[in-house]
């Protein structure tokens, strides 16, 4: 009989409602929370590729770089203390997270967003105003806090406001964001590169302080999602924003579900110790695995290191940073063709489409790489063909990214928690995929000088594995609502055994 209810109920049961300016523009605010991580991302690759830089904070590995007898071109940026200053951001966002989650659920999604901008902001400053490397790392400390508060909040913010049939695309407004900022970083640094005196480097980190005033002010006038108002105890205010967000005043039966989600959310006095129940495994090993696999395809040692991964390879500084910007812009455009698709081809075939390009993609450059430098890194011109071929793979790889495992890195583990560990949850997708990004941004350099081109073959078969994890373990999510994707896990060959048949009884007879 519960196996019937599932039958019967999934991508079965639609609730009243439709795209209104108010949810579309709410979203659009909520969603430049990406911006202040994708800003990070693209501003600390060309920032370490700049001369003045080098020689103010890392005098070591600027001269490291111009010796002329330098023969390893794999290591000629190798640094423990320049990949701190990348890296520190994303430990202190890890750590951030976990506070995150507690002003998340008690407060609510948008004063989760105000408080990650504010401190974006004073990293920013502190960062633009930096006279020596503590100066410098602490500015970057900062800047996590702010990420790790707004990658908290935004993807359970737009997965609350939207509607199930188009929750994958206005989830996706926050990868887009991210791709907006960093190619908007990636121009930046290009323009002040060209800065006479040596003071840039100065703007590009400065001006991340524009992506956070955005954010702190779109917090203010936006309004809580309904499920935060339930469950901080505003019912009236959660209808009438449900009633607003849906252009329909028939929001009964979604309004009854979110009751009912909250109220046995209530229940639940300690999330993090419930997560680690048998009836929470596909969402907890969701939350660990996706943003795992998210970070060991290996694209932040593209978007981290473009220009300093171009200069490596014999690119020249400015040929590094107009390279970068190209694929800023491949990572922009391609983001569209993920929102354009998701809610229509469904989460799955993205990110197995995605992963069969990008294993291709890299273990192209890895080839090109390997034939020109071999296991030496000897010094080498490469012709503008042959550089150019490898910008297009990058490119490949990146727009296969950028359609697949980014957004959908965000989008899946948003959606996939009931409401009574949603805020844990989402703290753990955040802590892990942070955690992981500061792992790869801390030994990245350190790994090219020692693995040489066989790190993009060491990419590439992580990428075997997570797409065959998705094609064995990753239900389909598309268009069904948040407080219904029990019954997804139900039917699931793998993840029934783990649920309850209750859960779903209970759930049946609630919507019966």
């Amino acid at each position: 009989m519960a196996g019937g209810a599932v039958v019967n109920i999934v991508g079965g049961k639609e609730y009243s409602g439709k795209m209104t300016a108010f949810v579309f523009l709410t979203c659009l605010i909520a969603a430049t929370g990406g911006l202040i991580f994708g800003y990070d991302i693209g501003i600390s690759g060309g920032v370490t590729s700049m001369d003045s830089f080098l020689l103010k904070f890392f005098p070591s590995v600027y001269h490291q770089q111009k010796e002329s007898n330098s023969s390893n071109e794999y290591c000629k940026f190798n640094s423990e203390l320049l990949t701190l200053f990348t890296s520190s951001l994303y430990l202190a966002a890890l750590l951030a997270s976990f506070v995150a989650s507690t002003v998340t659920r008690v407060f609510g999604r948008k004063w989760s967003m105000f408080g990650g901008g504010i401190t974006f902001l004073v990293g920013a400053a502190l960062n633009g105003i930096a006279k020596n490397v503590l100066m410098l790392i602490l500015g970057r400390i900062l800047l996590g806090i702010g990420v790790g508060f707004a990658n908290q909040s935004v993807p359970v913010y737009l997965s609350e406001m939207a509607p199930a049939n188009l929750r994958g695309m206005l989830n996706i407004g926050f990868q887009l964001m991210i791709t907006i900022g960093i190619l908007g970083a990636n121009l930046i640094n290009y323009w002040t590169s060209k800065f006479t005196g040596g003071w840039g480097w100065r703007v590009s980190l400065a001006l991340a302080a524009v992506p956070a005033a955005i954010i702190t002010i779109g917090a203010l006038i936006l309004p809580d999602t309904p499920n935060s108002l339930i469950e901080r105890g505003h019912e009236e205010e959660a209808k009438e924003m449900l009633r607003k967000i849906r252009g329909t005043d028939d929001i009964q039966a979604e309004y009854d579900d979110l009751v009912l989600a909250s109220n046995e959310s209530k229940t639940i006095k300690n999330p993090w110790r419930n997560i680690m129940e048998r009836k929470y495994r596909p969402q907890l090993t969701m939350s660990i695995l996706i943003p795992f696999f998210q970070q060991i395809t290996g694209i932040n040692v593209i978007m981290f290191y473009a220009p300093v991964l171009f200069k490596t390879v014999g690119f020249g500084a400015n040929a590094s940073l107009i390279s970068s910007v190209i694929t800023g812009v491949v990572n922009v455009v391609a983001t569209f063709v993920s929102i354009l698709t998701v809610d229509k081809v469904g989460r799955r075939a993205l990110f197995l489409e995605g992963g069969t390009q990008m294993l291709i993609s890299q273990i192209v450059v890895g080839i090109l790489i390997g034939v020109k430098f071999g296991v030496t890194g000897a010094q080498t011109e490469l012709s503008s063909g042959y550089a150019g071929l490898i910008v297009a793979f990058i490119c490949i790889y990146v727009a296969a990214f950028a359609w697949s495992w980014g957004p959908m890195g965000w989008l899946v583990p948003s959606e996939i928690f009931p409401l009574e560990i949603r805020s844990a949850g989402q703290s753990i997708n955040v802590s892990v995929n942070m955690l992981f990004t500061f792992i790869i941004a801390q030994v990245f350099l350190n790994m090219l000088c020692h693995m040489k081109f066989g790190l993009f073959f060491f990419f590439a078969g992580w990428v075997i594995i997570m797409t065959i994890f998705i094609a064995l373990f990753l239900p389909e999510t598309k268009n069904v609502p948040i407080e219904e994707m029990v019954l997804v896990w139900k039917k699931h060959w793998f993840w029934a055994k783990f649920i309850p048949d209750e859960d779903v009884v209970n759930f049946d007879r609630h919507t019966a």
